[in-house]
């Protein structure tokens, strides 16, 4: 709250509240009801206050219809038709978020240590991994305080050792819950993808074939100013 009434002080720069609309796309605002308490709070004359998925696909589809696969730490999954947005996933790093950076190296780290025990195959990169961790104890206690973003950094390197058994078998599982997630948002006519965040591009690689693919129109800061316009 400090960081938003902050930030909204700086936006207002000495104009009069009632003349400024804002629209902000909060991560987790689906899930605290922020989008209905919040705005009330704000020193705006008009606020809109949604899920940053909901500024994301206004970014990256304007008003066109489409599906937004969102891949980076976390991952979400929107598809607009129309004026109506529909959003699954998102759940965050904990019970959800397959397919994203934070996913995939929690997955990794995991199948590293089943490798110690002899229940996945080791290779160089579980064995590299073990070298630089200096032994599965410490996989442990890392994980005991990571955050998402502390698990999608060991993600990385399963793109910069893609031909390993072990990063395959990691990316691939990302791939088939992203491709489902897709799937799942689809209408009987297919709508054109768009992939966005950090590791966009690199499931756009691998699921070249399934779906006719779009590029963004413009980042989330893009759609936010797009929906306050529309308040204005």
């Amino acid at each position: 709250m400090a960081a938003i009434m902050d930030t909204a002080g700086q936006a207002l720069d000495g104009r009069a509240p009632a003349e400024v609309a804002a629209c902000l796309g909060l991560a987790g605002a689906n899930i605290s009801g922020a989008r209905n308490w919040l705005g009330p709070m704000l020193p705006f004359g008009r606020v809109k206050v949604v899920h940053d998925a909901v500024t994301a696909v206004a970014g990256a589809l304007g008003a066109a219809d489409g599906i937004v696969a969102a891949i980076g730490t976390g991952s979400v999954f929107s598809r607009q038709i129309g004026a109506e947005v529909a959003t699954i996933g998102g759940w965050g790093p904990i019970l959800g978020d397959e397919g994203s950076g934070a996913w995939m190296g929690r997955l990794f780290l995991s199948e590293v240590l089943r490798s110690v025990d002899g229940l996945a195959p080791a290779t160089a990169l579980t064995d590299l991994t073990l070298a630089r961790f200096e032994g599965p104890q410490a996989i442990v206690a890392f994980a005991r305080t990571a955050t998402g973003a502390d698990f999608a950094r060991e993600a990385r390197q399963l793109l910069e050792h893609a031909s390993d058994s072990a990063a395959e078998a990691v990316l691939a599982q990302a791939t088939s819950h992203i491709a489902a997630g897709i799937a799942r948002l689809q209408p009987a006519e297919p709508l054109p993808v768009t992939f966005t965040g950090g590791l966009g591009p690199i499931f756009a690689d691998r699921l070249f074939d399934r779906w006719s693919q779009r590029p963004a129109r413009g980042n989330p800061l893009d759609g936010a100013l797009r929906l306050a316009l529309e308040l204005a």
